[in-house]
């Protein structure tokens, strides 16, 4: 099996109603001998226009704590829970999840990074799941963003969407931090140039 195989299936998917409103689903793209993946929500506008990752205004953010943090965005993983833009951004449904996860599954198999950094509270909240993990009530959710779970050998790390800051300019502080503890757990193997 390889991500060509995946990516295959991701691009002609017709399994839930999104493949209708989409341009492009979006394959996850990156380095697939990373130790480190990224798992955002779903693309955005201008990602699914072009048809590649984090490409608009949280991609810029993204790439900034990415560089704050001493990652190389060619030395990670990325992809989504969801492979389809969401109509007007709104949340994914349960059965969308269900169908596209399959997908977020193998991914994670083949790779098989050591690090898990899913970001905002959709792609968190299925990666918990899927490894047994506790999953906290809404209003003590926020409290796991930057903290290390291990599980079946990974470290998760969940994360606050890029996004976040594009909404609330005031929280950049805290993504900063959070966003290097991927530098920190990931240990000395390279995840990019040190400076």
């Amino acid at each position: 099996m390889c991500t060509q195989n995946i990516n295959a299936e991701i691009q002609r998917c017709t399994r839930c109603r999104l493949s209708k409103t989409r341009i492009h689903a979006l394959c996850g793209e990156g380095n697939v001998s990373a130790k480190l993946m990224l798992i955002a929500q779903a693309p955005g506008e201008n990602e699914d226009r072009i048809g590649k990752m984090f490409i608009g205004p949280s991609g810029k953010v993204l790439d900034e704590l990415l560089e704050i943090a001493h990652i190389d965005r060619n030395n990670i993983y990325m992809t989504n829970l969801v492979k389809c833009m969401l109509p007007k951004y709104r949340r994914p449904k349960s059965d969308e999840i269900n169908m596209c996860s399959r997908y977020l599954d193998r991914e994670i198999e083949l790779i098989s990074p050591e690090i898990l950094a899913p970001l905002g509270y959709f792609a968190t909240r299925y990666i918990l799941k899927k490894y047994d993990i506790p999953i906290p009530s809404k209003p003590e959710f926020r409290k796991l963003y930057g903290k290390v779970v291990e599980a079946d050998n990974k470290k998760i790390l969940p994360l606050q969407h890029p996004a976040a800051v594009l909404h609330d300019g005031s929280i950049k502080e805290v993504l900063v931090r959070n966003y290097q503890k991927l530098r920190l757990i990931a240990g000395p193997r390279p995840l990019g140039p040190r400076k």
